[in-house]
């Protein structure tokens, strides 16, 4: 579990009790600082604009331009909107902006569900996927009858594969059915996942 705290120093002025609008107020996922796609961004557009500017800069002191901006001139100019090249490099600058959009409005961390802390400090906390499968599994494991679980966390489902012996399969389903609600009610997340479970009957 990873516990993100923001509190108010020591010294600070108190402030008014705001629990109602907490509660009314949608708990977030945090977002993720993409420092990589940031980094390498703001990197190819540095090198671009500041060999861009050089070559200008040679231009202006009375120099030709570099052979590789003349002949990008000459083909920008003479190819047709239709030609192969200009279409590729059209569909690939145009997904390249559509991948920093998407990267830009969402808020990433999918792999950390976020927990329901409202009414208490103003804290953020998120749980990790595997380790609320990691959870969930143990729960499981401690129903009698049960000899394997198999726990697989996502945002809007779990899914949970048992292996059952030496019990009747459907009581040991409605148990394990119901150890496994209790559990993920006791992880308080903000958007508690359904519940999808499969049982087998083992004899060997």
């Amino acid at each position: 579990m990873e516990l993100l705290a923001n509190q108010p120093p020591d010294d600070a002025p108190l402030q008014p009790d705001s629990s109602a609008d907490d509660a009314a107020r949608p708990t977030r996922r945090l977002c993720s600082p993409r420092r990589i796609p940031a980094a390498l961004t703001a990197l190819v557009i540095t090198a671009a604009t500041g060999t861009l500017l050089f070559d200008i800069a040679r231009v202006r002191a009375g120099r030709e331009a570099a052979a590789w901006r003349s002949r990008l001139a000459h083909e920008l100019a003479t190819r047709p909107l239709d030609d192969i090249w200009m279409l590729t490099g059209a569909a690939l600058t145009a997904a390249l902006g559509l991948w920093l959009i998407i990267l830009a409005l969402t808020p990433g961390l999918r792999h950390q569900l976020p927990l329901n802390t409202r009414g208490h400090n103003p804290v953020r906390a998120v749980l990790d996927r595997d380790a609320a499968a990691l959870l969930l599994r143990d729960a499981a494991l401690r129903v009698p009858g049960v000899s394997r679980a198999r726990i697989r966390v996502r945002r809007h489902r779990i899914t949970a594969h048992a292996d059952i012996r030496f019990r009747d399969l459907g009581e040991a389903k409605t148990e394990l059915a119901e150890a496994l609600r209790e559990q993920r009610d006791q992880l308080t997340l903000v958007h508690p996942p359904r519940i999808t479970l499969r049982v087998r009957q083992r004899r060997n």
